[in-house]
This record gives structure tokens, sequence and C-alpha cells, in this order.
């Protein structure tokens, strides 16, 4: 069987020493194969080597790059997951059931709206309408505005898209969908 390559990159060569350090010291013989690539794992903030390996490998498949500063981690995994809520088109085939989920793919709808636009509730409408294929783009609406991504007007007349930066995971699949010919 063949091994795939897996590079492993620390943001900080002096907090991956200390961590590896203490691993090493707490233990009384030589460790395994196993554990050495647990402490390896766990030194560059992974839960252990299963962990970085399914990040690894979701990282290949979404064609994405570990952020350089290594400041925010991206859970690619969760990327990949939410990414098959939406077609080859990017367009959101269902509303997904998990909360962490669901607003992964606001960030996605967010996107489509353009900065500083002024938009009526129609317009609104039709972005959505257009960006997802179950039917309810009345909650897509509520459910931006109540993320607070989306700002409206008490009478509903004006929506504008409120200018933050998408969390790690919201601006990878916002990359992610620009490649499936969504933007």
């Amino acid at each position: 069987m063949s091994r795939t390559p897996l590079p492993l990159m620390a943001s900080d060569i002096s907090a991956f020493a200390k961590s590896l350090r203490g691993q090493l010291a707490g233990l009384t013989a030589a460790p395994s194969h196993v554990e050495l690539l647990n402490m390896l794992a766990r030194s560059t903030g992974y839960r252990n080597f299963q962990h970085f390996r399914a990040q690894a490998i979701a990282c290949g498949r979404l064609e994405e790059q570990a952020s350089p500063d290594g400041l925010e981690p991206v859970d690619y995994r969760r990327v990949e997951r939410v990414a098959g809520h939406f077609d080859q088109n990017a367009i959101l085939l269902r509303w997904p059931a998990r909360r962490s989920h669901q607003d992964l793919c606001l960030w996605e709808m967010w996107s489509r709206f353009e900065a500083g636009r002024s938009y009526g509730e129609k317009a609104v409408n039709a972005v959505l309408e257009a960006r997802h294929g179950f039917g309810d783009h009345a909650l897509l609406r509520r459910e931006l505005c109540d993320a607070g991504l989306l700002s409206r007007t008490r009478d509903g007349r004006d929506y504008r898209r409120v200018e933050v930066k998408p969390s790690t995971e919201g601006a990878a699949l916002i990359r992610h969908l620009a490649g499936r010919g969504g933007l």
C-alpha cells in the first residue's frame, strides 16, 4: 500500500519544541511509532495523528492551502461536508440540520450580495432564489439578518450587506464554491 505524504507545518518552532519536549518528558520508555506520530500532531495543534491526517486529506481534496500564518486553522473536513450541500453550480440544495453548517452556508449566501449596494426585499429574494434549490428564500433572508450579515430597515424596504470578515471556514467555502462556477 502506498503512503500519502502529509506535510507538517508548525507556525512557531519554539512552541513546537516545548510541546514535544513536555510530552517526551512524561515517558519512561521510547515512544512507539504511533505515540510519536500523535505527539508530533499534538505539538502542532491537532488532537492526534488521525485528526491531523483527516484535515490534510480534506485540505488536499478541496485544493486549499493551510493558512500561512497558522493563527486561525481551517477545519477543512467541515468545509468539505458543507460543500456537499451545494451542487456543481454552487446552488444550495438543502438547508443543513447542524447550526455550524448553516452558518457556513450563510457566508456563501452573504458573498452573493454586492458590498455597499442597497437592495429592496424583492431584489434580496431574487438573489436568494437564484442561489438555492429548496424553495425557502424567506428562511435564508431571515437567517442572514439574524446572523448580522444583512441589515434591514424596520419597514423591510432597504437591505444591505454588512461588511464583516468571514470566518476562516466561511472564506474557505466561498473560495471552494467559486471554483464551481458560482461567482
